[in-house]
């Protein structure tokens, strides 16, 4: 699996933050064979949460990527999601899965979205990592490529690549007048993908967002990705650490409920979310107050655009509620979710959804 064999169907869980995507669905989806992925997102806080002290980010993902290689029982392998955009945690959390790889003595994937991770090799210098940044165009991979064969002794390639389409949920690299645009959709954007990725020592693409049955994954098979990568199948699951509500909501949920945010997120990535969400039906009221203080748990508290405009919403609060990781009650939830979110019917184990997926067995 971390050789990315491409005889094989690689299935990916995408890592949903916060917290959606722990190690207790990591660690079940790699004991299937798959690529079970830890968010780095909120960590210090939901693990601060979990055992009744402060910690810090470094620590919360070194713990985490730990107990979801232990989980793991030598299957599958573990990764990681970073946001790119996220600043304060971003080198932190990457440290700290290298720590635990290192302690375990497991390669751990590190799986960056949400801006361009043109440092990257050099903040892993050496570490035995893989890298696999994701990206929504090949445009985006070649900057990132060619930014990182310049870093002096560090110079390298991606171990592979994430192309992410417009049909994805949460945070997405596209415009929202693009993302109903064709001339964006997956199947538009993979050509170029792939072609750039043989040229260039020809590491695998894994294709993401609206995949969602054992057929879409043979037809991407087909077409040439070498396996896919899914995130809302992932948290109807239920190892996965969505509250009961957002799975409830997940079940409940129309073609017509899931949306592209207005207010947005304050990260000012397009944000896919469901609608009927008790804190995005709270953002919808412009005569709402704006927050007094920012918590600062996932985005930096320093100009954070909710505190600034009511265009936004409070990000920090929805994520965290929405896996009842927080201790006040007057917060509301914002659930994301991909677009195929509707079609969910009912919550499987991650084992009998990896089954599903790799082998067509509906359960």
């Amino acid at each position: 699996m971390l050789g990315f064999d491409k005889k094989k169907v690689i299935v990916i869980q995408g890592g949903m933050g916060a917290g959606v995507s722990g190690a207790h669905l990591a660690g079940a989806v790699a004991r299937c064979g798959g690529v079970g992925v830890v968010s780095s997102v909120g960590l210090d806080r939901i693990i601060g949460h979990r055992i009744g002290h402060e910690i810090n980010q470094f620590e919360a993902v070194k713990m985490e990527v730990i107990e979801a290689i232990r989980l793991s029982e030598g299957s599958g392998a573990i990764g990681i999601n970073f946001m790119a955009k996220l600043k304060n945690s971003y080198e932190p959390s990457i440290r700290g899965a290298i720590a635990a790889g290192e302690e375990t003595g497991t390669t751990v994937i590190l799986f960056v979205g949400a801006g361009l991770p043109l440092d990257l090799p050099k903040i892993v210098e050496d570490a035995p990592v893989k890298l696999v940044p994701i990206v929504s165009s090949a445009r985006a991979l070649d900057i990132i490529c060619r930014q990182w064969q310049k870093i002096e002794r560090y110079g390298r390639m991606p171990d592979g690549v994430v192309l992410e389409g417009p049909l994805a949920g949460g945070h997405l690299g596209f415009k929202p007048e693009e993302v109903i645009n064709p001339e964006f959709q997956l199947e538009k954007l993979f050509g170029p993908t792939k072609e750039f990725a043989q040229k260039h020592e020809n590491f695998p693409v894994f294709v993401a967002g609206g995949i969602f049955t054992n057929e879409d994954i043979l037809q991407w098979k087909k077409i040439g990705a070498d396996g896919v990568q899914l995130g809302t199948r992932f948290a109807a699951t239920h190892e996965s650490g969505a509250s009961k509500e957002f799975k409830d909501a997940i079940i409940a949920a129309h073609p017509n409920d899931i949306v592209i945010a207005q207010p947005g997120s304050p990260t000012g990535f397009t944000f896919r979310v469901l609608s009927p969400s008790p804190g995005y039906q709270y953002a919808q009221n412009q005569d709402r107050p704006l927050p007094e203080k920012c918590k600062g748990y996932i985005l930096s508290a320093e100009g954070c655009l909710a505190m600034k405009s009511r265009n936004y919403f409070c990000i920090c609060k929805a994520l965290l509620k929405a896996i009842d990781c927080n201790d006040d009650p007057s917060d509301l939830a914002i659930y994301t979710v991909g677009t195929n979110a509707w079609r969910i019917n009912k919550i499987l184990s991650a084992k009998d959804l990896m089954d599903e997926l790799i082998t067509g067995k509906v359960h």
